[in-house]
Formats: C-alpha cells, structure tokens, sequence
C-alpha cells in the first residue's frame, strides 16, 4: 500500500535489502544450475552498492538510477541464466526431487523481488521522478489514481504495491487490479510470467517423472 511520503527525503533503503535478499536467493541456489560459484550474483551486488551508497550520499540521483538499473539488469540476467540451467539440469543431471523443488523455489521466490524492483524503477520515470512530482507518462494505472475519494488524493505507489503487482504476475501468470499502460512494461509482464511459467513447468514435468 502507499504512503503519503511525509518525511523529508525519499527512501532509498528498500531498494538496498531487496537486492541484497535477491543476492543471498541466488547464493543459496545450488551450483547445479549456476554459472560458476553460486555466490558471485552477490559479491557483484555488493561490489555496486558501493559505488551506489556513495551516490545516495552525495545525493546524486542520477547515478542513483544508473547504478541502480545496471543492479537490476544484472539481477534479471542472473535469473534467466539460471533459470535455463535448472531446466537444463532437469534433462541432464536429473537432480534429486528435493533439490530441484529448492532450487525452483528459490529462483521462483527471486523472480517476484527481480520484477518487482523494475516496475518499481521504471514506473513514471523512477521513484525519485514519482516523489518530487517530476512525472512521465503513468506506466501502471493503480485503482487508487482512478477515485475520484479525496482520502486518495495524494496518494503515491510504494514498492509494496510493486512487489504485489509482481507477485499476483508470478501467481497468475497477469497483474489483477492494476492496469497495464505502457509497452515497456508489457514486455517486463510478460517475461515475468514466462520464467513463473517456465519453474512452474520444471517443477511439474520433475513431478510427472517421479509417477
């Protein structure tokens, strides 16, 4: 749910822990299904938040959003490469059932944060053009922008109403309440839905071989 951003600055914290769990996800995926040592993912994201937290420090936002895109598309080619290892491994290694069901369930787990974090970058041009009002065209339309209830008026999205977009994409493969607007963010939807789909499918075809 979103908040009326009272406080003086914009919050960069969220952003900083949810790349950082993301990060420990992948560690903890087995090396059957990674490229190389299953903590690389995270000592990439720490070696960037570095220059990231001097960034924020310094209050120099658009490095802010630079780095902050590169961490993300980092994150997202991390996922699709592992991803693609695990249905690899499915054929190749036959890892055990438990295994398998971990690992898919870990990269599953990473995809709703991974996504997450783009619409929450990407939506009205970032979140720092989102909070000092400096807009671009509305890439999600939420239920709350279209009431005309006053209680809404200033109402902002957060990153928990991202995360829930995301989350409710990697469920039912589609956002439920919230409108898509733009192209951009269709692309992003639809990936989603396909690495959901495709973990999904790892996890049933493991399962119709164990019958």
């Amino acid at each position: 749910m979103g908040d009326r951003r009272q406080s003086s600055g914009l919050r960069i914290w969220p952003f900083i822990i949810v790349v950082l769990f993301v990060g420990v996800l992948y560690s903890a995926v087995s090396e059957t299904v990674t490229i190389g040592p299953s903590w690389t993912t995270l000592a990439i994201i720490v070696g960037f938040l570095i220059p990231f937290s001097i960034a924020v420090v310094l209050k120099h936002h658009g490095w802010i959003r630079r780095i902050a895109l590169i961490l993300i598309f980092l994150l997202t080619v991390a996922l699709i490469s592992n991803v693609a290892s695990l249905v690899l491994a499915l054929f190749r290694h036959q890892p055990h059932a438990k295994v398998l069901f971990y690992d898919a369930v870990l990269l599953w787990v990473a995809n709703v944060f991974v996504f997450a974090l783009w619409y929450w970058s990407i939506d009205q041009g970032g979140a720092y053009r989102r909070y000092h009002h400096r807009l671009q065209p509305i890439d999600f339309l939420f239920p709350q922008m279209t009431t005309d209830e006053e209680v809404w008026h200033d109402w902002k999205p957060s990153f928990v109403d991202y995360l829930f977009v995301a989350f409710n994409t990697n469920t039912a493969f589609s956002p439920t309440d919230t409108l898509i607007m733009s192209r951009r963010v269709k692309v992003l939807v639809m990936t989603q839905a396909a690495v959901s789909l495709v973990i999904v499918a790892v996890l049933a075809a493991r399962a119709i071989s164990m019958v």
